[in-house]
């Protein structure tokens, strides 16, 4: 089993730019309020210094909005696509994304998710399997989703 522990949301950095209104109203519908331990627990991984969001986004934007300092979290110990992570994290670095807070003005529709993240990320994986196949190294590009859970 998997030990879960509280984590401070402004000691995260999220790798992902956009939050999707439809998946936010879905968390929204389900989110209580008064008792942060019962959100789905967030997978995290240190990435070089930082510690990062692997997924849960919307969970912990939810919790955000909700006022929540801190949010339940799981160091994620799968192997995952850390060349993809690297590059999202630098793209919220570079858009200013350093804590969930900061993507308050990100929020946007399904269909402009996909096209501003889906579609940035399938290019980003195709880009980095080609150099990546051209330097030798093939990482599997199944695990990184940029097709969040909620």
């Amino acid at each position: 089993m998997t030990k879960t522990f509280m984590m401070k949301l402004s000691k995260l950095q999220p790798s992902q730019l956009y939050i999707s209104s439809e998946k936010l109203a879905e968390v929204m519908k389900t989110f209580d309020s008064a008792n942060p331990e019962i959100i789905e627990p967030i997978p995290i991984k240190q990435l070089g210094n930082e510690l990062i969001f692997v997924d849960g986004h919307t969970r912990a934007f939810a919790a955000f909005l909700h006022n929540f300092s801190e949010v339940p979290v799981y160091w994620e110990d799968e192997e995952l696509d850390w060349d993809a992570y690297e590059i999202c994290v630098a793209w919220c670095k570079k858009e200013r994304i350093h804590t969930i807070a900061d993507l308050k003005n990100k929020v946007v529709s399904q269909k402009d998710y996909e096209i501003l993240w889906y579609r940035r990320c399938e290019e980003m994986q195709q880009n980095l399997a080609k150099r990546q196949q051209k330097e030798g190294n093939m990482t599997n590009h199944k695990n990184f989703d940029c097709t969040e859970q909620l």
